[in-house]
């Protein structure tokens, strides 16, 4: 069964602005738009400041995110293809940011889930920059947040499967048992593999940890208890 999910893993902090966060959990797309032009133009006044195009990248993965909840695709498309070009000018201007190197993986990996047939051209980008994130911060559950999307929406074949990605948000939430993004996901993942009670228990945990989450409350409505 077709899920129109996120692929998120941006960080929960939403790159220091509450706003950010609070826009993607209410799904306010509005919000987010202008969150995401006021970042475009102060990116564009800083050119060679990764910070400014990072969090740039991370309100344009947050938009697309969001996008893709409510089956807009082709936004999800243009939002996450715009932010892997944000996401790659702050790597090449500081390449030793797990962050930096996540979000990028993070954006490569919407582009896949908003297109399966982008796998072959975005699922190296989606594990390799997550791995180097990984490689970078080790202790990361946001990385392995996003590791997890990678592994959820590629394929056996190129890499991927359900198995490995529940493993990634296993780990995620071993890392730190508050993120309520990685009890998200795991229970996603769970449903998947025909889980659902145990699916059901970690989305109830997640939206215990962040009530204010919409796509939660979704997830957790369409998934029986047992």
């Amino acid at each position: 069964m077709y899920l129109p999910l996120l692929l998120f893993a941006a960080a929960s902090v939403g790159g220091g602005n509450p706003d950010l966060a609070n826009a993607r959990d209410r799904q306010d797309r509005a919000k987010l738009d202008q969150i995401v032009t006021e970042y475009r133009a102060a990116a564009e006044k800083q050119q060679n400041d990764p910070n400014s195009l990072y969090r740039l990248a991370l309100a344009q993965s947050y938009a697309a995110e969001v996008a893709i909840e409510m089956r807009d695709k082709p936004k999800g498309r243009e939002l996450a293809e715009a932010g892997i070009k944000s996401a790659e000018k702050a790597v090449a201007l500081n390449g030793n940011s797990s962050e930096f190197h996540r979000i990028l993986g993070t954006l490569c990996g919407q582009m896949i889930s908003s297109n399966g047939l982008a796998a072959l051209k975005y699922g190296k980008c989606a594990l390799n920059e997550v791995n180097r994130a990984i490689e970078l911060d080790p202790k990361s559950s946001e990385a392995y947040v996003s590791h997890g999307v990678g592994n959820y929406y590629l394929p056996g074949a190129l890499g991927g499967g359900i198995d490995l990605a529940i493993k990634d948000f296993q780990k995620a939430v071993d890392l730190n048992p508050k993120s309520h993004e990685a009890y998200l996901w795991l229970g996603i993942a769970l449903r998947k593999d025909n889980k659902p009670a145990e699916a059901h228990k970690a989305l109830a945990k997640s939206l215990e940890l962040n009530p204010n989450r919409v796509w939660t409350k979704q997830q957790l409505d369409k998934t029986p208890a047992q």
